[in-house]
């Protein structure tokens, strides 16, 4: 994949490894993420979106079944919340406000089926970057330690250091 953000776009020569031409690609899949050349991250939200709506199909189904609604609530968190908040902190940052309503509808739906009230997509995000950013400050060894600091109560962190 060539990433290039020159408004003048021209052809890439060819990259070639081991006498061998790489393929230049749109769009790659990488640890379960889709990246996209231009960084948008709607390819990403639409297979998430995809396989979400597959689960919720057999939430419906557990639904049709009389199970309970903790053993439901455990099978959206196994499955379609499990789905929502993978790698969550890399992407949803950047999601256009129409991809983030897509994924909070699967959150309401669920809601509906399950019939209790379910963690919001933007508060799973929010937890998960709140959660990354202390694993940073507890770790010494970690490069990107000295960008936080702890505020005097000690149950903050702020942000020293520019991303």
């Amino acid at each position: 994949m060539v990433v290039d953000f020159r408004r003048a776009q021209s052809d890439h020569s060819p990259l070639f490894i081991d006498g061998s031409p790489v393929e230049i690609v749109k769009s790659t899949k990488f640890l379960g993420v889709h990246l996209a050349e231009n960084f948008t991250w709607s390819l990403n939200t639409t297979s998430i979106t995809k396989k979400a709506q597959q689960h919720l199909y057999f939430l419906r189904r557990l639904r049709k079944a009389h199970l309970p609604p903790p053993i439901l609530t455990m099978f959206y968190r196994g499955t379609i919340k499990s789905n929502l908040s993978s790698c969550i902190t890399a992407w949803f940052g950047n999601c256009t406000v129409s991809d983030r309503k897509t994924l909070q509808w699967i959150v309401r739906t669920a809601e509906k089926i399950i019939g209790v009230s379910l963690t919001s997509i933007t508060d799973m995000y929010t937890t998960r970057c709140i959660r990354k950013a202390n694993n940073i400050v507890d770790d010494l060894t970690h490069p990107s330690h000295t960008l936080f600091t702890l505020l005097p109560s000690g149950k903050r962190v702020l942000q020293v250091g520019g991303w």
